[in-house]
């Protein structure tokens, strides 16, 4: 039986540096600065959420960490090696051990879930046809789809489309996942179900997570540890357990997001 590949320095242990450090990072667009001087670490096998409110950065922070935009200034680490001063092919290397799933899923319309999932694979792996399609199976097997292989993206419920996209996101074998949105668009009960398969890929595998999202339930679901953005500050103004930045944050902000309170009182329909 054929293994997935493993990116040799994204091992899945809890020894060695980080998996995800990022260092003074200044990032943004032109003159425009979304976030300023910012530090925080990921730790192997950890699931770290990042939110904040709307323009706070949270999606364009994770394309800087794979490597799609150049920071502004600072650096971002994968398991100790610079995603920011790596050359062309080195880079390619470090983005190749980084599983990425966007929020709509991304999957190509032109294929099956099991095209798709194996794409990765065929692009750049040398593995036979016959265990490509036997690791894309396996694959789709963790995340409770492998009745699904042979529908098309458009047969596919939002749920469905997510964990496909986080399936084929681990195909080239890396052990640190950035989803965004994952939870976007789902009904609570596909949303828990999906906040579940990812805490069993944790479990199971060993995976780290980084996961962009600002759906409440999930972030108390599924997170470690919550790292807050805000827009007006361009800074980090929160990082804990997300049960504790609710219960005692001393910045107001941090209380009003995670207790769910609306800027100004609003009158009850009808009163």
């Amino acid at each position: 039986m054929p293994t997935i590949p493993m990116q040799p320095s994204f091992e899945a242990t809890r020894d060695g540096p980080p998996a995800v450090s990022v260092r003074n990072l200044r990032m943004g667009y032109g003159k425009r600065v979304l976030l300023d001087n910012a530090s925080f670490d990921v730790k192997r096998g950890e699931i770290v959420v990042i939110l904040g409110g709307s323009g706070s950065g949270k999606s364009s922070l994770m394309k800087n960490i794979i490597g799609l935009y150049e920071p502004m200034a600072g650096d971002i680490l994968i398991a100790g090696r610079s995603m920011v001063q790596a050359r062309a092919r080195e880079k390619t290397e470090l983005q190749r051990g980084l599983g990425v799933m966007y929020q709509s899923g991304a999957l190509f319309g032109s294929l099956t879930v099991l095209e798709n999932v194996r794409f990765p694979l065929d692009q750049f792996t040398d593995l036979a046809l016959a265990d490509k399609n036997l690791t894309a199976r396996m694959l789709l097997q963790l995340v409770a789809m492998g009745d699904a292989e042979s529908l098309m993206p458009g047969e596919l419920s939002g749920g469905m489309l997510k964990r496909a996209g986080i399936a084929r996101a681990m195909a080239l074998g890396c052990d640190i996942l950035l989803l965004d949105e994952p939870s976007a668009g789902l009904d609570p009960i596909t949303g828990a179900n999906l906040d579940q398969t990812i805490l069993s890929l944790r479990s199971n595998l060993g995976l780290t997570f980084v996961v962009v999202t600002h759906e409440l339930q999930s972030i108390f679901t599924i997170a470690d540890r919550a790292i807050m953005l805000d827009p007006v500050s361009r800074s980090i103004i929160a990082e804990g357990k997300p049960v504790e930045l609710r219960a005692r944050s001393s910045d107001a902000r941090v209380r009003q997001f995670f207790n769910r309170v609306p800027d100004v009182a609003t009158p009850a329909a009808g009163s």
